[in-house]
Formats: C-alpha cells, sequence, structure tokens
C-alpha cells in the first residue's frame, strides 16, 4: 500500500464541535450544516478554525466524495458573531488582528484546495463571512430568499476580505463585484442567479435536498477526475494560455491512465452505467 493510502481515513464519523456533520449510508456525500439558528448561524473563532482545519484534513478522506454546505433555520451564515468576533477584534493589537485575518483566509484556501466539490445551499441571510463561504464553494443553489451580502465597508473594513476582490470578479464580473464590495448592499438571489453567482434557484422546502442529489452526482461520478478539474480551476487563474494547454494535458493523461477510464469506456461498449472507484 503506498503512502497516500496509508494517510487516508474514513470521515463518516467524525465528530464535530461547532457545526453538526452526517453523512450519507456510505459517507460519500456529508452535510455540514452551520447550526445556531437563533443568530442565523454566525461564526466564532472557535467554528472558523474547526472549519478550517477539517477542510484541510478532508484531503486525506477515503469516503467522502462531495459536501454540502447549509445553514439550519431558514438561513445561511450571518456572518462573524458580533460579541464573540467584532467586539473582541475592536480590542486586539495588530499581530493577533492579522493571525486572525490570515486564518479566515485559510479557511477560503482549505475549502479551494480540499479535492471533493463543495456545494453551498444558500438560503436567507447569507452575510459578511457567510457570503465568502458561498463564494469559496465550487456551486451554489439557493432559495429566492436568498439574500447575500458582502457587507464589509458597512462596518468600516474594505471589501478585500477573504479573497474577495480576487474570487468574486471572477465569478459575477469586475463591475458587478465593484459595487457589491463599495456598497455592501445585498444581492437577490435572482441577481445571483442571472450574475451567474447562482447555479440554480429552488424553493426552501427542496434546497437541501437538491443540492444533496447534486452532490450525490458528483460522488458518484468519476471523483478522482473531479479532484483535478477542481485543482486546474484553481491553478488556472495565474497562467498564460501556452501554460494553461499544457497544464490541462498533463491533467488529461493522468486522468487517462485510471482504472475509471477504462471503466467508462467499458460500460460505454456494454450499453451499461459506469461504477466509478476513483482509482
Amino acid at each position: 500500500m503506498d503512502t497516500m493510502r496509508e494517510t487516508q481515513r474514513p470521515f463518516r464519523d467524525y465528530a464535530a464541535r461547532h457545526f453538526r456533520w452526517e453523512t450519507d449510508h456510505d459517507g460519500r456525500v456529508a452535510t455540514l450544516t452551520l447550526d445556531r439558528p437563533d443568530k442565523k448561524n454566525p461564526l466564532t473563532f472557535e467554528s472558523y478554525a474547526e472549519l478550517r482545519d477539517l477542510f484541510r484534513d478532508l484531503a486525506h478522506a477515503s469516503d467522502v466524495r462531495a459536501v454540502v454546505l447549509v445553514g439550519a433555520g431558514g438561513n445561511f451564515c450571518s456572518g462573524g458573531d458580533v460579541f464573540e468576533i467584532i467586539e473582541p477584534l475592536t480590542r486586539m493589537a495588530m499581530p493577533d488582528l492579522l493571525a486572525f485575518t490570515r486564518m479566515t483566509g485559510d479557511l477560503v484556501k482549505a475549502i479551494r484546495r480540499c479535492p471533493q466539490p463543495v456545494i453551498a445551499a444558500v438560503d436567507g441571510v447569507c452575510a459578511g463571512a457567510g457570503a465568502i463561504l458561498a463564494m469559496a464553494s465550487d456551486l451554489r443553489l439557493a432559495t429566492p430568499a436568498a439574500r447575500t451580502a458582502f457587507l464589509f465597508t458597512r462596518v468600516g473594513l474594505a471589501g478585500a476580505d477573504m479573497g474577495a476582490c480576487g474570487i468574486l470578479p471572477r465569478l459575477i464580473g469586475q463591475g458587478r463585484a465593484a459595487e457589491l464590495l463599495f456598497t455592501g448592499r445585498a444581492m437577490s438571489a435572482q441577481e445571483g442567479h442571472a450574475w451567474g453567482f447562482y447555479n440554480a434557484l429552488h424553493e426552501s422546502s427542496s434546497l437541501l435536498t437538491q443540492a444533496q442529489v447534486l452532490a450525490r452526482s458528483l460522488a458518484d461520478g468519476p471523483w478522482f477526475a473531479h479532484g483535478i478539474t477542481k485543482t486546474m480551476l484553481n491553478q488556472e487563474w495565474a497562467m498564460g494560455l501556452e501554460e494553461m494547454i499544457e497544464s490541462e494535458a498533463q491533467a488529461q493523461a493522468i486522468c487517462m491512465m485510471t482504472k475509471d477510464f477504462r471503466r467508462a469506456f467499458e460500460a460505454f461498449a456494454a450499453k451499461a452505467k459506469p461504477a466509478f472507484e476513483g482509482d
């Protein structure tokens, strides 16, 4: 057994401390629920750190192949808790402030770097760091009631938070991103869908189910290749055309060496559905 296989471990029994973590019957789809509905699911120093560590560790998951990120009680996430994060930050010295902002950025990097597709299922309030969590996800579904606000300027901060000035323009365009980041106004679900931030809109009653169905379809697909797709989507931001084409040639050649590639061909030839195993 090679070193990579030796470091892998199941995550279906991960014991979350600051949110809920559940998986489906075989552990392939995990649902991570921000679970402080009385306050619209704000983040704390502790939940930030646990989320960062979990998404980092998912690189070693032997079972989880897709993650659904959702909030409890009809809201996604209201951002950093006013009294558990914002108030203490006003009393911190620069070294501690920088340690905090780097930690929050590390969460975004961990979400982007984990091999699993992450699907945000957004209802109601999606503000501040909550909007960043949705932005950092690979796919986003929402309800018509979703209100997404990058409201940092409304509390006297820059719109440049956790990668927003780099990632958001790539999702919705420079002009639209600039408007949201300068004004802090809420983007409606309809705007988010029309602008490409949200992939689809669903009613609240079916949002989580639709997100889990999508996650399951990805988890049952060629998930090793999905990890390569996610890696290339991230890496190619800083590449020129020549580097993009060469990098994708190498990535695709790696995928062509997998057993999943042959399984897909054999299933097609037999007019059957392929069963991907990720090797």
